[in-house]
C-alpha cells in the first residue's frame, strides 16, 4: 500500500487544513460497499444520493447533517419473527456512511420509496461570495463600492 505523507501541508499552509485532513481520511478509510448508493448531479447546483436501503423502514433510518459532513446510518429492529431460513442473502445488518460536504451544500429533503433512499442537496452560495460587476468609471474620481 502506498502512503502519503500530508504533514508539509500543515506547515506551509493556513487556512488549508481541512483540505489536507479531506485527504489524509480518505486515504485512510476502507470504502465498505454496504450498502450501495449512487451519487448524482441533477443541476448545476443540485445533487442526489440514492441509497440502496432495501428492508429498512422510514424510523430505521437516520440522517444527520452536521456542518460539513452528512451521515446516514440504519439499524433495523429486532423483529419476532420466528421464520426459519434456508438461505438468508438479503443484508439486514446495520451501517453508517459518511459523507463529505463542499461549503455551502445544504440537504434540502430525503425520501424512501421501492427501498431507495434519496436525499436531495443544493450548494446556496451566499450572496457576499457571487460574482458581482464592477462599474468602470472615466477621469479621475471613482465610485467607492458599498458593502452590501
Amino acid at each position: 500500500m502506498t502512503t502519503f505523507d500530508f504533514s508539509p501541508l500543515y506547515r506551509s499552509t493556513i487556512g488549508f487544513d481541512r483540505l489536507a485532513s479531506l485527504l489524509d481520511d480518505g486515504l485512510l478509510t476502507e470504502a465498505g460497499g454496504y450498502p450501495p448508493y449512487n451519487i448524482e448531479v441533477t443541476d448545476e447546483n443540485a445533487y442526489r444520493i440514492t441509497m440502496a436501503v432495501a428492508g429498512f423502514s422510514e424510523p430505521e433510518i437516520s440522517i444527520v447533517h452536521h456542518e460539513n459532513e452528512l451521515v446516514v446510518s440504519g439499524e433495523r429492529k429486532e423483529r419476532d419473527d420466528k421464520t426459519q431460513y434456508l438461505y438468508r442473502g438479503i443484508a439486514g445488518r446495520a451501517f453508517e456512511r459518511r459523507f463529505q460536504l463542499a461549503d455551502h451544500v445544504k440537504v434540502t429533503g430525503a425520501k424512501l420509496e421501492n427501498g431507495l433512499l434519496q436525499i436531495e442537496l443544493v450548494r446556496e452560495l451566499p450572496e457576499a461570495l457571487r460574482p458581482r460587476k464592477i462599474e468602470i468609471t472615466r477621469g479621475g474620481s471613482q465610485k467607492q463600492l458599498k458593502a452590501a
